[in-house]
């Protein structure tokens, strides 16, 4: 579990690090790694749709600060899954408040939801939560990121080691020519498991390269809350502490992509240092047709949002073989020392030859990633 920490990059202290965090923070699970940039979807209401006539299915997400897929994706993605299959979807975000997250579940507990979808701000309200509805008889899913220690018997999301290893063969391959290239690592929230499975991911691609010299790491830094400004900072401040050299970046999404770019464009190093990032945003992915972000991670989340519904689905009308058929994966949950039946995705590595790929399959539209200064490197890669 990573852990905010001073240490000096020697392997035995990282070590150390994760260690005592995962002991400190094992039970907390917050913010899923997505950039804050625009988007083009159009959010719905709060309002709870109509027409359900299998009941209402209740579903939490988590914030719109640091992320705009909650409102512009998953919102009326899973509404209109929802929606077609026949059920009511109360969709309601909790802006980070715990205590909003707490009285949103409460108040769909209360009405008598059939399902309740949790993408929540943390584990220990995750699993506060999972445990008032299961008491109240009502099955929960976790949605994006897993509540260690809780209680929900399902789980669906990305394949979240996979997309770290993604970034981490990612920059790998960007500084295969430069032995022993400088690198910096800027990860996400300490309290976020999937943070911790991303930073696994990257490790088995660096940990080697780390090992033998090829690639020399100056400093692996989380940030709180996923916080794009903290990212900024703070990455500047190492790159100031190591005289201003640096070959290769680890960022943990796009947007503590965008906010590392920021820092480089600063020092003249933009389009020279690669930089990964993760959720194939429309800055991220602008950033890398303009060769100032070396990669993104694609994760369709019209799939996960349209499993997740058909999951809530089949819980609904009590048919667990359905929910069990779909639900083929395991995830562990150390805290909670249980497997949880999960849905896990596969994400997709993009560099700037694959952007079009992310635009044709609808999750970006071409006029917004395509305008202003990107717009020959689109014509050249043929993103009409």
């Amino acid at each position: 579990m990573r852990t905010k920490s001073a240490l000096p990059p020697n392997k035995s202290g990282r070590r150390r690090g994760y260690a005592a965090a995962a002991l400190a923070l094992s039970g907390l699970l917050t913010l899923t790694a997505c950039g804050s940039n625009s988007s083009t979807t159009t959010s719905s209401s709060d309002a709870p749709s109509g027409g359900g006539a299998n009941g209402t299915v209740g579903v939490i997400l988590p914030e719109t600060a640091t992320s705009a897929r909650w409102e512009s994706f998953d919102k009326p993605l899973l509404r209109k899954a929802l929606n077609e299959a026949g059920f009511d979807a109360d969709v309601q975000n909790a802006q980070g408040d715990v205590q909003k997250f707490t009285t949103l579940a409460d108040g769909m507990i209360a009405k008598g939801v059939k399902v309740l979808i949790i993408a929540a701000i943390n584990g220990e309200v995750g699993s506060a939560v999972a445990a008032k509805a299961n008491k109240a008889g009502i099955p929960t899913i976790d949605y994006d990121r897993l509540n260690l220690g809780g209680s929900s018997d399902y789980y669906v999301s990305f394949d979240n080691v996979k997309i770290g290893e993604l970034q981490g063969q990612g920059l790998a391959t960007a500084l295969k020519d430069k032995p022993g290239a400088q690198v910096v690592e800027i990860e996400g929230a300490p309290t976020d498991n999937n943070a911790t499975l991303f930073h696994q991911g990257q490790q088995k691609a660096l940990q080697p390269l780390y090992d033998s010299g090829a690639l020399k790491l100056v400093r692996s830094q989380p940030i709180d809350d996923w916080n794009n400004q903290k990212g900024g900072t703070t990455f500047e401040q190492i790159l100031t502490g190591n005289s201003g050299k640096v070959d290769g970046v680890v960022a943990a999404n796009d947007g503590l992509a965008g906010a590392v770019i920021t820092v480089l464009k600063k020092n003249g190093l933009n389009g020279k240092v690669p930089v990964t990032g993760q959720d194939a945003t429309v800055d991220g992915l602008k950033a890398v047709l303009r060769g100032d972000q070396y990669m993104t991670v694609f994760k369709p989340i019209k799939d996960e949002a349209e499993n997740a519904a058909k999951l809530a689905v089949a819980l609904a009308k009590g048919d667990k073989a359905a929910a069990d058929a779909l639900a083929v994966g395991v995830s562990q949950d150390p805290k909670g020392k249980r497997d949880v039946k999960s849905v896990l995705l596969q994400p997709q590595s993009i560099t700037k030859a694959e952007v079009k790929q992310v635009v044709d399959s609808g999750f970006v539209k071409a006029s917004d990633v395509c305008s202003g200064d990107v717009k020959s490197a689109c014509a050249a890669l043929g993103i009409a």
